[in-house]
C-alpha cells in the first residue's frame, strides 16, 4: 500500500461548496472509491444532514444507529460511529437529518468549531490507519462546514459547469481565508474540479476558461463529465467505479485521484 501521509496521520480533505447540486457528494463518494482502488484506506465523514453520501455507499437510514450527530454532539466513541461499506478499505461515518439541529445545539459550546477536529484526532484513530479522510460538507457555510475546515488539511471545491458557477466560489474562498486566519492556519485549497462538464457545450468551455483565468493552477486538469452512469450509480448504492467500471465517469474519477496523488507526492518530495 502506498503511504503518502504517515507517520503524520491521514490526510483530511473537505469537499465543499455552499451551492447545492454541484456534484459534491458524488465527488466525495467516487474520489474515495478511486483512492481505494489505488491501494489506500479511506474514511468518508458524512457531514450533510441529507445523508446522501451514506445512502450512496449503501448505509440505509434504519441502519444509521450512531452518526456524525452522535460524534459531534454526544462525543460518541469512533468505534460506535464508523461503519464499513461493502467496499474493502472504505468506511463511513453516516449522517441523518438529526444533524440539521447541530448548529443550534453546539452554539453554546466554546469549542464548537473544533469538535470534528478533536474527534478525528482521537488516539484510537491511529489504529484504523486511514490514508485519507474525505468530509462531505453540507451545501451551506454553517458551523458544520466550519468544523470540517478546521479539521481539514485542505478543501476540494467541485465547480459545476453552469452559468454563475464562479460567483459562489468567491464567498467560499473568503470563508476558507477566515478559517485560516482564525482557527486553522495550515488550511489550503486542494483544488477546484469541474463537474457535469460537457465539451460539446459552449457554456462548459466558457466556465472552464473563466475558472482557469481566475483560479489558475488551482483548477484540476481532470474534468468530470456529465455522464448518465454517474447519475444512476447512487440509486444502486454504489460508486460509479463499482456500478460501471468502464464508464467515462468512472475513468474521470480515477484520473482525478491520480492527479491528486501525484500532487501530494510532489509536495512531500
Amino acid at each position: 500500500m502506498s503511504d503518502f501521509s504517515r507517520p503524520y496521520g491521514p490526510r483530511i480533505i473537505s469537499v465543499a461548496n455552499q451551492k447545492g447540486g454541484v456534484g459534491k457528494t458524488t465527488t466525495t463518494i467516487n474520489l474515495a472509491a478511486a483512492l481505494v482502488e489505488s491501494g489506500l484506506r479511506v474514511l468518508v465523514v458524512d457531514l450533510d444532514p441529507q445523508g446522501n453520501a451514506s445512502t450512496g455507499l449503501g448505509i440505509e437510514t434504519p441502519d444509521r444507529i450512531r452518526t456524525t450527530y452522535d460524534l459531534l454532539v454526544e462525543d460518541a466513541p469512533l468505534a460506535d460511529v464508523i461503519r464499513q461499506t461493502e467496499i474493502d478499505d472504505l468506511a463511513i461515518i453516516p449522517s441523518t437529518i438529526d444533524l440539521s439541529s447541530a448548529d443550534i445545539e453546539l452554539f453554546a459550546n466554546e469549542k464548537r468549531s473544533f469538535l470534528l477536529h478533536d474527534a478525528l484526532r482521537q488516539p484510537l484513530m491511529e489504529e484504523y490507519e486511514w490514508d485519507y479522510i474525505l468530509i462531505d460538507c453540507p451545501p451551506s457555510l454553517n458551523l458544520l462546514t466550519v468544523n470540517a475546515m478546521v479539521a481539514s488539511d485542505s478543501v476540494l471545491i467541485p465547480l459545476q459547469s453552469e452559468f454563475f458557477a464562479l460567483e459562489g466560489v468567491s464567498q467560499l474562498m473568503l470563508t476558507i481565508r477566515d478559517v485560516r486566519q482564525s482557527a486553522n492556519p495550515n488550511l489550503r485549497i486542494e483544488g477546484v474540479v469541474l463537474t457535469m462538464y460537457d465539451r460539446r457545450n459552449n457554456l462548459s468551455l466558457q466556465v472552464e476558461q473563466d475558472a482557469r483565468d481566475n483560479l489558475g493552477e488551482l483548477v484540476f486538469e481532470t474534468k468530470i463529465p456529465r455522464n448518465v452512469r454517474v447519475s444512476e450509480a447512487p440509486s444502486f448504492a454504489l460508486p460509479v467505479l463499482s456500478y460501471d467500471t468502464n464508464s467515462t465517469g468512472a475513468k474521470a474519477y480515477r484520473e482525478l485521484a491520480g492527479e491528486m496523488l501525484t500532487k501530494h507526492q510532489n509536495i512531500a518530495a
